[in-house]
């Protein structure tokens, strides 16, 4: 199976997840199983029945969790010599080059993304552009709408 890239970030946040979930949900739907189950006849019991449909959620995500971090590969981009280069984990500043708006973003595995925050999958359109590139080059994003050019203004390895 293929390695899964992660931040040290993203590996603590899903490793704090796992802890999570089966040091308080687990327990928490074990006991709500409990509980229903006391009521008395299950095939009415609708409580029962959201109590087991939650707990396959919650051992299904276990699963997932423990896969990922199973075959993941943690890089800390702080670890890594500063050649200027677009690599996983850098941030990186963007000026639209017909826009002027300037954007940052943090190249990150497919867990971690959320552009609401900056964190942009590896495996985006617009970091595929990025990544081997260097400080004032231009990549060329393709999007829906039409390819937009970004200057890169920054490359930082935090």
């Amino acid at each position: 199976m293929d390695k899964i890239p992660m931040t040290v970030g993203g590996e603590a946040a899903l490793r704090k997840e796992l802890v999570h979930l089966k040091q308080v949900e687990r327990p928490r739907i074990v006991a709500a199983i409990a509980e229903a189950r006391a009521q008395g006849d299950l095939r009415e019991n609708a409580e029962y029945q959201y109590a087991k449909e939650e707990q396959g959620f919650i051992e299904g995500r276990i699963v997932e969790i423990g896969g990922k971090l199973s075959n993941s590969q943690v890089i800390d981009i702080t670890t890594l010599p500063h050649t200027g280069k677009v690599i996983f984990g850098t941030t990186v500043k963007l000026l639209n080059v017909d826009t002027d708006e300037e954007v940052t973003y943090q190249i990150v595995g497919d867990d971690e993304a959320d552009i609401k925050i900056g964190k942009i999958s590896v495996y985006s359109p617009i970091a595929r552009a990025l990544v081997g590139k260097s400080m004032d080059d231009v990549a060329i994003v393709k999007a829906p709408n039409g390819d937009i050019e970004y200057e890169i203004s920054g490359v930082e390895y935090i």
